[in-house]
């Protein structure tokens, strides 16, 4: 090796330290104090039904929901499937819904008009006033009368999340694509897209739990065991009040994992955005 590439080499930087262990245990301290609280929460609760002598139909043990839990983990995952696609069916329709109305309404201030007040209208009606009527119209058994109380009650939040970012745009930058004279469609979709996908993803989280809230208020009103709704309030008639609470488990675990799928998408989809680059500091 000649000297001036020696020399070269000498001055290379020394390796950094392993930047994915420093991550890994920064993000271990930055959720131990949750997961700390959490089961603080869960044994403080378990010695007060104890202490206290708390009944069973009021409040049962953090210990005996797990082993209604444990016992019939196969039955609890299955309820969770069949509602899960209840809500995921509903929650893919009512976005969609909203995502092409925002659109539409961004585009032709006529829609805007005309669309806003009827979203309005839909969203100021309460679950339990669309449940019967889906029942009645696509079968009380049948999951797509669940999946449209979802659509229903998901639509407005992305429909108004959307057209926010549809149309909070930078003046500066849509007068820079009219000084290239482009249409609106190309607006549209180089500008106005991009500035909206925040506002989408922020219309997505607060969607994955209210699809999980429509689809299990929706099954209060009658559907097949399979479901978690029918299931809850069943196995409460029964006074195996530990059953429900397992079951409640499990809508919880759905309502977490959708969540935190979305954010794992933002992610990936708009790495860019400042409220993505907070979280990952």
């Amino acid at each position: 090796m000649s000297s001036s590439a020696e020399k070269v080499y000498s001055n290379r930087p020394a390796p950094k330290k392993d930047e994915t262990r420093v991550s890994l245990f920064d993000r271990l301290r930055y959720y131990l104090p949750t997961i700390i609280i959490f089961f603080a929460v869960l044994l403080l609760w378990e010695v007060l039904v104890r202490a206290l002598q708390i009944k069973q139909f009021i409040m049962p043990a953090p210990s005996s929901i797990f082993e209604a839990f444990r016992a019939s983990l196969a039955q609890m995952i299955a309820l969770g499937v069949y509602t899960g696609t209840e809500a995921l069916g509903g929650f893919i329709l009512g976005c969609g819904l909203g995502i092409a109305v925002a659109l539409a309404t961004a585009r032709w201030t006529a829609a805007r008009e005309t669309l806003l007040p009827l979203a309005i209208a839909a969203n100021s009606v309460p679950i339990i006033a669309f449940a019967p009527i889906m029942n009645n119209w696509f079968g009380i058994t049948n999951q797509t009368s669940k999946m449209a109380i979802v659509a229903v009650i998901t639509f407005f939040p992305m429909m108004i999340n959307m057209t926010r970012g549809l149309t909070l745009v930078d003046p500066s930058a849509l007068e820079l694509m009219r000084s290239y004279a482009v249409n609106e469609w190309t607006v549209l979709r180089e500008v106005r897209i991009p500035n909206s996908l925040p506002y989408m993803f922020n219309a997505f989280k607060i969607c994955s739990t209210l699809a999980l809230i429509g689809a299990v208020v929706g099954e209060f009103f009658g559907g097949t065991r399979d479901a978690l709704g029918v299931y809850i309030t069943q196995e409460a008639a029964l006074f195996r009040f530990e059953n429900s609470w397992a079951a409640i488990v499990i809508a919880c675990l759905l309502g977490i994992g959708f969540y935190v799928l979305i954010v794992a998408i933002e992610r990936l989809v708009i790495p860019w955005h400042a409220s993505v680059r907070k979280t990952e500091e």
